[in-house]
């Protein structure tokens, strides 16, 4: 069974899990009421993307660092990029609708290949073309981002995302990141106004 998480705690994710190499990492969230949601981005450093009516498009989004900075765009794994380019991580694609079970946006990764100067993967949901469409976190409920095994399905790590996030358009959900030889995970469930996912990753430049 999985370990679920409080905002602020971290957990190892490979130490006691012999072999654990391959996992990924489930997001998801529902809209509130007869609202749709879906997606998990909304355009990198310009704007594209997905959505059209009143459908709140979320986009997930992966931030690969380099001694806790982004060095470069290419590091964004979103879905406009759904590889990395050292293969290691892989985007399931974009989500236009948030109804349903289960995760809506899915992220591979292949630990062992994550190249060794990389240290921290950020994992990020924002609302596509928020402020044109008036659109915050406070429509979207039951978010969450889940870590399991690849290999088996088992669930290795699950936070519920459940603070207030009313007029916040964009959230951090949680952190993988290196620690000596073993990776961790990082609940981090905090909340920006940044309106595209450019302006998320100009705070880790």
């Amino acid at each position: 069974m999985g370990i679920n998480l409080q905002k602020g705690q971290r957990v190892d994710l490979t130490k006691g899990n012999a072999g654990l190499n391959k996992i990924k990492v489930g997001l998801g969230w529902d809209p509130v009421s007869q609202t749709k949601s879906g997606g998990f981005l909304g355009g990198l450093f310009s704007g594209g993307g997905s959505g059209g009516g009143k459908n709140v498009d979320c986009d997930a989004s992966v931030l690969m660092l380099q001694n806790d900075k982004l060095v470069a765009n290419d590091d964004v794994i979103y879905f406009g990029k759904l590889s990395s380019n050292c293969g290691s991580i892989r985007h399931s694609g974009d989500n236009l609708t948030g109804d349903g079970d289960g995760d809506d946006e899915v992220i591979t990764i292949e630990l062992g290949a994550i190249p060794a100067q990389y240290d921290k993967m950020v994992f990020i949901v924002n609302i596509y073309d928020a402020a044109g469409r008036n659109q915050h976190f406070g429509m979207i409920q039951n978010a969450y981002i889940r870590v399991y095994d690849d290999k088996t399905g088992a669930e290795l790590i699950r936070y519920n995302l459940t603070d207030n996030y009313s007029n916040l358009t964009t959230l951090v959900c949680g952190e993988i990141y290196r620690h000596g030889n073993e990776w961790k995970f990082a609940a981090v469930g905090s909340g920006t106004n940044d309106v595209k996912l450019g302006d998320v990753a100009r705070r880790y430049q």
